[in-house]
């Protein structure tokens, strides 16, 4: 007896679909600031709901702090402090779908973006956030390891020993020097692959080497324009630290909408490819 399905061509939905590669455009000065500007026209819309992802990351960076004191790593609390916002891409995945949704004028509430936000463990958003958090995980580590190679014979035992030791003995003059060299190039391998790859993995069905491949891209094709961006987020990253991290609660997410818009600016849509993020 012949088969029903002998010569039947196959239902559509189970033919391979060719990857996209996104396109990336050429942005300048003027996408920065429009993009900053779209960044806290968002953050004024939603302050309460924005806040609310910066005074989250703030809290989980005091007690990641609190954690070293406790563990007596007091060495490793300005590593630690310097090295926490290289996760804030990750961190930031609530704020690119409020962004989106405001763009195109949708109402949404709490339950709305946190359910995308859970959703992401389904998609390529996890891979990600282990790029990222391995990347940090280094970070740490090659601390660690220039500690013990370059103050192997130093001795503190609080933190105003270690400050006195790094800042004012000729090897922690070299030690500072050296991680700085090892840690700006972490942060900028970890900017480059991330830098518009989460916003892209959450506003499209792609996987997570297409989206770091695109955003190296974006930073090689525009490197000055990125390169000045990429200081934008470091400097005031940094001074956001300065009052026991307070000022993150403004700061990360009037960055986490900006980088939103850039990434529009940067990466030009896809008529049929691009998704809703809700599930």
């Amino acid at each position: 007896m012949a088969s029903k399905t002998a010569g039947s061509t196959p239902p559509d939905d189970l033919t391979p679909q060719r990857q996209v590669v996104p396109k990336v455009n050429k942005v300048t000065s003027e996408d920065i600031t429009a993009s900053l500007r779209a960044g806290f026209s968002d953050f004024l819309a939603r302050p309460f709901m924005s806040g609310f992802f910066g005074l989250f990351y703030t809290v989980f960076g005091l007690l990641f702090v609190w954690c070293l004191v406790w563990l007596g790593m007091i060495w490793m609390i300005i590593p630690a402090a310097v090295g926490f916002p290289l996760v804030a891409p990750f961190a930031a995945a609530g704020l690119y779908e409020m962004s989106r949704r405001l763009q195109r004028e949708e109402s949404f509430g709490w339950s709305d973006i946190l359910a995308v936000m859970a959703n992401q463990r389904k998609r390529e958003m996890g891979w990600m956030a282990f790029v990222t958090l391995f990347i940090f995980w280094v970070w740490m580590y090659q601390v660690r390891l220039w500690l013990a190679i370059i103050l192997q014979d130093a001795s503190f035992s609080d933190f105003d020993g270690f400050l006195n030791t790094v800042f004012f003995t000729p090897q922690g003059w070299t030690f500072l020097a050296v991680g700085t060299c090892v840690g700006a190039f972490l942060s900028a391998v970890l900017f480059s692959v991330t830098v518009v790859a989460m916003p892209l993995l959450l506003d499209r069905e792609t996987d997570f080497v297409t989206a770091m491949l695109t955003s190296i891209r974006v930073v090689t094709e525009n490197p000055l324009v990125m390169l000045t961006w990429a200081a934008i987020i470091s400097v005031t990253m940094l001074l956001s630290l300065v009052p026991a991290f307070l000022g993150l609660i403004f700061t990360l997410p009037i960055l986490g909408h900006t980088t939103w818009h850039l990434y529009q600016r940067a990466v030009p849509p896809v008529e049929g490819h691009s998704v809703q993020a809700s599930p």
